[in-house]
């Protein structure tokens, strides 16, 4: 903070800090309270707001844990896409930290400095275009007649095109392709400062590839794995495009059910209480992930 008057001055800084303020508060602040607001109450009327059946209640929390039957495992339609937005959000970090690791070790110990900087960047142009354009190119993609069934049977590797966009194949696809840097570049970050030679030490002592990884590289790197993790499942949860797009009835995302609920039902204080839900859900893995590898929000913001 003195940094910032000492170098711009007290009234630049002073305007710049008024200006963030007014922006958090009335962009962030302002509307969460809002919506805290109208989730305790019930969906009414214009004309019944404020009279007697305009009381705060829970009803629109536990509406989403209302009929579930342990026993014969039968959940409600919003509770089951609460559960499936979970597993899908779950399973894209996990693929994303597969597919990602490897590559974030050759760049930052295996490539030469020209060969990394040449590879992030083909890395980095394709998200130089719009999310939703990009999203659309996987439509296009992923289609019963389009040029990924085409490959894939010319090839003989299916004897018939598959309908990638029926289940959650396709959103899959689409939302670990859409969020991979956010797990490639806290990974990056955290390999690129690892010690060459604690690697070479521990190979010099006989250890083989795969131990060389799990006792020295990723210790180091649990850092960036915590945020990449973090990253990537809040971004997966919380998507509207990707799922809309690429997703079928069947395959529905907890984001167009609140969608659903705000803009289609009216039902605003239904839509609220489940945006603050899903919101619980992000913070509930945060902690989760800062627990099992052992980080702290210091640790993250490095």
């Amino acid at each position: 903070m003195s940094e910032l008057f000492r170098r711009y001055g007290t009234g630049m800084a002073l305007a710049m800090l008024s200006g963030v303020a007014i922006w958090v508060l009335a962009m962030v602040v302002l509307p969460y309270f809002v919506m805290v607001e109208y989730s305790f109450h019930p969906n009414l009327t214009v004309v019944e707001m404020g009279g007697p059946k305009d009381h705060y209640t829970l009803e629109n929390y536990a509406s989403l844990f209302r009929g579930i039957d342990l026993v014969n495992l039968e959940f409600p339609d919003d509770f089951r896409v609460f559960l499936r937005t979970l597993w899908g959000a779950t399973l894209v970090t996990f693929i994303c930290l597969v597919v990602c690791y490897p590559v974030a070790y050759y760049l930052a110990k295996v490539a030469t400095p020209e060969r990394a900087s040449f590879l992030l960047l083909i890395l980095v142009i394709p998200f130089w275009i719009n999310e939703i354009l990009r999203t659309f190119s996987w439509y296009i993609m992923l289609a019963y007649s389009g040029p990924l069934n085409i490959i894939l049977k010319a090839l003989g590797i299916i004897d018939a095109p598959v309908r990638w966009l029926s289940g959650s194949g396709g959103v899959l696809i689409g939302m670990t392709y859409a969020f991979l840097l956010f797990m490639m570049f806290p990974l990056y970050n955290a390999l690129e400062t690892l010690d060459r030679n604690q690697v070479e030490a521990a190979r010099d002592l006989g250890a083989p590839t795969w131990r060389i990884h799990w006792r020295v590289v990723i210790p180091h790197a649990k850092p960036g794995i915590a945020v990449g993790c973090i990253m990537v499942f809040v971004l997966a949860a919380s998507s509207y495009v990707v799922p809309a797009l690429l997703g079928s009835p069947g395959t529905r995302w907890f984001t167009e059910t609140i969608y659903s609920w705000f803009f289609e039902a009216q039902n605003w204080p239904r839509g609220s209480a489940y945006a603050f839900i899903l919101l619980g859900l992000c913070v509930a893995f945060i902690l989760t992930m800062m627990r099992v590898f052992k980080v702290g929000l210091t640790d993250i913001a490095k």
